[in-house]
């Protein structure tokens, strides 16, 4: 049985009608409570303490806990102050006074609108107020403002009340909001009821089946602290209820180009399509009403596409085989790379998706619900404010082709970082049988949304990791097309950013950058290149941190540490010499590496010191016989069993098989110590020959010249 006890209310206009049947239900279950009336006329005229008195009556008759207040609703503080001194605190409010001063538009005083504003909105701002600072202290308070038909929807005769009932809907709407945290929850009661207010409105017949006690039960569950429904409008008579909410039409787009006005002819064109109604949006929040404006700069054309329009984005997620390739492009898989050829041919094979495509269900769950736009209390703001700080991904199984995936998403952590928030939020999607496919956690900055008073630190997310305090083990570098991100795009992340020269500039860039998960992709794709075989089903898990953004036509050099199935990455972008993703890793099932141990603490091997590339990169670069002939040399080193290769390339030093090399020319076996040796000037390429430090198979002649390089004038 649905209890009060312990619980204090108040509710004012509790007299007759409705406020009497709602305090008669909330003391029969154990509430003490506030009968509150000034016993006035329906007009407002008068007083009388006879009405408070008798509803209190009845309660201790039955053998409850009520106490009397006859004061305005103007003066809330006092009827707050009734309830605390007689009860101690109080838990409930329920907003019921109301007069009436019914005249049309034309007649109406400033007295009629003054005084039936001052009952309706002040009265319920004022006694909701004097009860606000007691819920927010001990974590608890249920309000319910009593709003109207005539409000909502008008009515001849009543523009004073109207406008007052609709305000009521208004100042709950922001209340919802902000006692959200405080476990506050307001909501709006729509009644039509047979009471002194609607007596002489309504037909005697109807007006019989309108008794208040069937509204009674609707609103105090609205007050009971399991009812978790906050900012709602719920309508009720003769023993129904509906929750009543707020939608927008589809609309139209009215100019071409961020570069194009907008003219009232334009308007006029477009004018059936502003006001077609026939396709609606739910809008839970004014969050929501401004994030979907952003779909505007994408569709300059002002034709939409009505399924496009739709499917934008989804909790749904499916993949083609078309998809699969299109996403593995998109983060640099290459024909002329070996073992790439199961991600873009659906006749291979092994033909599978690259693991971070798992990201792209969970995104698009993410940037479609309102859970996100609604996550920061008292708080306004929409999708061109949200940048992707943090991702987290875990595989369970591989990404099934052909069939529909649904994703859930939830709200672990949002954070306050003083001028900006973060929203973490986690995703599981399922496939059709409903087992676990992968695990998303996604870090939302929201700039400017900080301020709101909320936890600066993360307690419940996955963490990102600082790499060990040493040099790489590992190190490759891939560039990026001037195409990138247009191409990266199709998978699904159509935002403009990425696209539209005009929308990066609003957004404060000089040009159209790299979607970071596009990064985040082609170095997943060096860990598993270098320590999986190429291999994603060792793939278990990563976590990014990302920092700043990469111009499309960049280089990104994936720096690598192991420890255990564990690889520890930075990214660079080359040109730029910025750090793009930090913190980061990516956990194996299995590593497939030949090395046996990684170097010793706080030490690095000479090869995989940060000069090595650069002097050896030079060196390339001024041999002119080695920039003017097309060759193919691998590097191998062997350092205590640990073996490291470099590929040398036309000129070119990387970690990176070049996409139209079919076979090395030459390939040369050294260990580390005696590289270190011709690095030093202590050995000569002549006597590293002749005494067999190196090993050469291939081409002599271009070997002799490829060694050459690393005896250099001056010492690294």
């Amino acid at each position: 049985m649905i209890r009060f006890d312990d619980k204090v209310a108040v509710v004012t206009g509790a007299g007759a009608g409705l406020g009497r049947a709602y305090a008669l239900l909330l003391a029969e279950r154990g509430a003490k409570v506030v009968v509150n009336d000034l016993g006035g006329s329906t007009r407002g005229d008068g007083s009388s303490t006879n009405a408070a008195d008798t509803v209190v009556e009845e309660i201790k008759k039955k053998g409850g806990i009520a106490a009397a207040d006859y004061n305005s609703v103007v003066d809330g503080d006092k009827i707050i102050k009734t309830a605390l001194e007689n009860f101690g605190k109080v838990d409930i409010v329920i907003n019921n006074a109301g007069i009436l001063r019914d005249k049309t538009f034309s007649r109406i005083s400033d007295s009629d609108w003054d005084l039936v504003h001052n009952v309706h909105v002040r009265g319920a701002f004022k006694v909701t107020q004097a009860a606000w600072e007691n819920f927010r202290k001990q974590k608890y308070g249920r309000v319910v403002f009593t709003a109207s038909n005539a409000g909502l929807l008008g009515n001849f005769g009543q523009a004073n009340y109207s406008a007052a009932k609709m305000a009521l809907v208004g100042l709950c709407n922001t209340l919802a909001i902000e006692g959200a945290k405080y476990n506050i929850h307001s909501n709006v009661i729509v009644p039509t009821a047979a009471s002194r207010l609607t007596e002489n409105i309504l037909p005697p017949d109807f007006f019989e089946q309108l008794k208040p006690e069937l509204i009674a039960p609707v609103v105090t569950w609205l007050c009971h602290e399991d009812c978790e429904e906050n900012g709602s409008i719920i309508e009720s008579a003769a023993g129904w209820a509906s929750k009543q909410i707020i939608v927008r039409g589809k609309g139209s787009v009215l100019r071409r180009s961020l570069a194009d006005p907008v003219s009232i002819e334009d308007v006029r064109e477009k004018w059936d399509k502003v006001v077609n109604v026939e396709k609606i949006d739910y809008l839970g929040s004014i969050q929501e009403e401004t994030a979907n404006l952003t779909k505007y700069f994408s569709e300059m054309d002002g034709s939409l596409d009505e399924a496009d329009e739709e499917n934008d984005f989804s909790d749904k997620y499916s993949a083609t085989f078309k998809e699969c390739i299109t996403f593995a492009l998109g983060i640099g898989a290459s024909v002329k790379n070996p073992g790439d050829l199961k991600y873009l041919y659906e006749g291979h094979e092994n033909f599978t998706a690259l693991p971070t495509q798992l990201i792209m269900p969970a995104l698009m769950a993410t940037m479609t619900s309102s859970k996100i736009l609604n996550a920061i209390p008292n708080k306004s703001y929409d999708l061109s404010q949200i940048l992707h700080g943090e991702q987290y991904l875990e595989v369970y199984k591989p990404l099934p082709l052909n069939e529909e995936l649904r994703s859930t998403i939830d709200i672990i952590e949002v954070l306050d970082k003083g001028k900006n928030a973060v929203i973490i939020s986690g995703s599981k999607t399922y496939d059709k049988n409903d087992e676990l496919v992968s695990y998303n956690e996604i870090a939302s900055i929201v700039v400017n949304g900080g301020g709101f008073g909320g936890p600066k630190n993360a307690t419940k997310t996955k963490l990102t990791e600082e790499h060990p305090k040493r040099s790489p083990d590992a190190t490759m570098v891939e560039g990026t097309s001037a195409s990138q991100a247009a191409l990266y795009r199709l998978s699904g992340d159509l935002n403009p950013l990425h696209i539209d020269p005009n929308f990066a500039l609003l957004g404060g860039f000089k040009e159209p950058i790299l979607h970071g998960l596009a990064s985040l992709g082609f170095a997943v794709r060096h860990v598993l290149l270098r320590y999986a075989d190429n291999d994603p089903s060792l793939f278990k898990a990563v976590k990014v941190r990302f920092v700043k953004p990469v111009l499309p036509g960049d280089s990104l050099k994936t720096s690598m540490w192991r420890q255990g199935n564990r690889i520890y990455f930075q990214t660079e972008a080359v040109k730029a010499k910025n750090i793009v993703i930090s913190g980061a890793y990516v956990d194996l099932h299995n590593v497939i590496d030949k090395k046996l141990s990684p170097p010793p603490s706080g030490g690095h091997t000479l090869f995989n010191s940060p000069g090595f590339v650069d002097a050896i990169q030079e060196k390339l670069y001024l041999t002119q016989n080695l920039r003017d002939i097309s060759y193919n040399c691998l590097l191998e080193v062997d350092d205590c069993g640990r073996k490291n290769s470099w590929i040398i390339h036309n000129g070119h030093i990387s970690k990176i098989f070049p996409s139209d090399c079919k076979d090395y020319d030459v390939v040369l076996k050294i260990n580390d110590s005696d590289l270190t040796s011709m690095l030093s000037g202590k050995l000569s390429y002549r006597d590293a020959e002749r005494c067999g430090a190196v090993n050469v198979e291939g081409d002599e002649h271009l070997a002799a010249m490829i060694l050459q390089l690393v005896t250099p004038k001056t010492k690294l």
